[in-house]
């Protein structure tokens, strides 16, 4: 149904994801949830049983507007509330989720919608993968993070005693919807944090998208919805040719790991206090000393690094943690390939490759660069 990129007379953005042998699904990008049953319209949701999840949060901003629009275009609808934050992101809570849609008899025509940031994508997707075998479910996400990350590409999952998404399954959505004028409302942390997954898809895909971002800066933090639709967009685009290229992570898609190893292990090690995109900067900038000390990045490119991130409001610098601990934790990283940290490093800016050959060493010395007296 969807074959081709579409912007249609009322500025709304259709993008078409195939991955894999499954049938691709689209990604629309509009300033309003006020199309949402016109596009679930195609997945034939007038003889379905909905289930929206989303967090206790996301419930009191958006939830009752979004349930009510559903409500007449489909046979039911109902609402499973998960508790906000990544520290709920676990098996007891996927068991919740499951308890309701046997309550509430779904079944595998029926579909779950996931309206909320990272957390309840990874969650919704993963009940979704995993309930009377795989049932159906659509992506509503709500932060910047989300929309340009974790809702495209069917990576789905829970964190498994504190480690970062090790058990999951790959599960493509059958629909992404993205509502941009919700980013308007973001708190200004975490606006900063889907920065740093933009910032990320430049480094490893495209310099001039990284230079755009940087050139657009004072717009982006205005919140300037031209901007903020091309950037997604852009961000989108770059997120959907690694997927498509590699739909289950067998080689090109690991790319988007990029600056996740160290920074898993930081957000485990700091409990989650610290968000996402925070950490994941952190682990963009270890990996940029990486490839400096390689002799790929020069002096001036990762400072233009750590400059685009301190530019949007993300940490340069790291205390409280010892550097053996973080990498320690890395070891438990589900990116290990036979025995061997698989990192992502840079030949340039918007040039990323893989590497199994890091070590040690190198790792100490690139997260000791991290820490606040190296900084001065």
């Amino acid at each position: 149904m969807w074959t081709e990129d579409t912007v249609n007379t009322a500025g709304e953005i259709c993008l078409p994801v195939k991955a894999g042998d499954q049938p691709a699904y689209p990604i629309w990008l509009e300033e309003s949830f006020e199309n949402l049953p016109k596009r679930m319209a195609q997945l034939d949701i007038q003889k379905r049983r909905l289930c929206l999840v989303t967090d206790s949060n996301i419930m009191t901003l958006y939830g009752r507007e979004v349930e009510e629009l559903l409500r007449p275009h489909c046979r039911d609808i109902s609402v499973c509330v998960i508790p906000a934050g990544e520290a709920h992101k676990n098996l007891g809570e996927i068991q919740k989720i499951y308890e309701h849609l046997i309550q509430h008899s779904l079944d595998r025509q029926d579909i779950l919608v996931a309206l909320g940031g990272g957390v309840t994508g990874d969650m919704t997707g993963y009940a979704a993968a995993t309930y009377l075998r795989g049932i159906r479910f659509v992506q509503i996400p709500t932060t910047l993070l989300a929309q340009v990350d974790s809702s495209i590409g069917g990576k789905t999952g829970v964190d498994f005693e504190q480690y970062k998404n090790m058990v999951g399954a790959f599960h493509q959505p059958s629909l992404v919807y993205m509502n941009l004028s919700v980013l308007k409302t973001l708190s200004a942390e975490q606006f900063s944090c889907g920065m740093g997954e933009i910032l990320k898809h430049g480094l490893i895909r495209s310099a001039s998208y990284f230079d755009w971002v940087l050139c657009h800066r004072e717009k982006i933090l205005q919140r300037s919805l031209p901007e903020l639709v091309h950037m997604v967009e852009e961000s989108c685009k770059i997120k959907r040719q690694v997927v498509e290229a590699d739909p289950t992570e067998k080689g090109e898609r690991a790319l988007l790991n990029f600056g996740h190893t160290v920074g898993h292990a930081i957000e485990k090690l700091k409990n989650f206090s610290m968000l996402h995109g925070q950490c994941v900067a952190l682990g963009c900038l270890a990996a940029a000393r990486i490839s400096q000390a390689r002799g790929f990045l020069s002096d001036k490119e990762v400072e233009q690094i750590r400059s685009a991130c301190q530019a949007f409001g993300l940490p340069v610098s790291l205390n409280g943690l010892n550097a053996r601990d973080i990498l320690s934790v890395t070891r438990h990283d589900k990116k290990m390939a036979s025995g061997q940290i698989r990192f992502i490093l840079l030949r340039s800016v918007g040039e990323a490759f893989i590497d199994d050959t890091v070590t040690d060493q190198e790792m100490l010395a690139a997260i000791d660069s991290l820490s606040e007296t190296q900084n001065c």
